[in-house]
């Protein structure tokens, strides 16, 4: 990894229905100054559904043990296992499957820092096929939300800006 990636805007963007757009937008203003995070399912690859809302363990994990966990919850997140362990068995039960992760940026763009692309890269990362979705919240206010997707012939990712589909 070499860097932070950025959002490619000479990409098209990735639709979403509104109903996901919205209710990413209220769970990344809802925790601010934290971090939020989630899963998003979906029938395929590739879209998105329902956002199941995980809890951020960061700020208990910083607290218990700041030498292994040097950030807490304003700055980067840990996904509570036990809710991603339940939504997935659900998903499985509905036939849908976890088409993105998603977590927020609080005071900063979105993009996928390098410790993103760790945490994705990871080889016993859960869903490793999954895209990462990452809400900026500036002065408590949505500036950008993006999608970064895996590129199978690089092993990198590229960046889309995520926009409402036409109602």
């Amino acid at each position: 990894m070499s860097g932070r990636i950025d959002v490619d805007r000479s990409l098209p963007p990735v639709a979403v229905p509104a109903i996901v757009w919205n209710e990413l937008r209220s769970h990344a203003l809802e925790t601010v100054p934290e971090e939020c995070c989630g899963l998003l399912l979906g029938k395929a690859a590739g879209f998105y559904e329902t956002v199941v809302r995980c809890r951020n363990e960061m700020t208990r994990l910083h607290q218990e043990d700041p030498l292994s966990h040097p950030r807490d919850g304003r700055e980067a997140f840990h996904m509570n296992e036990m809710d991603y362990v339940r939504i997935e068995e659900q998903a499985r039960e509905e036939r849908f499957q976890v088409t993105g992760v998603y977590h927020s940026h609080v005071g900063v763009g979105a993009y996928f820092s390098e410790l993103d692309q760790a945490f994705a890269l990871e080889p016993l990362f859960p869903f490793p096929g999954a895209d990462h979705v990452v809400i900026s919240v500036v002065e408590h206010r949505v500036r950008d939300i993006a999608v970064f997707r895996p590129v199978r012939a690089t092993g990198g990712f590229e960046g889309r800006v995520l926009s409402t589909e036409a109602p």
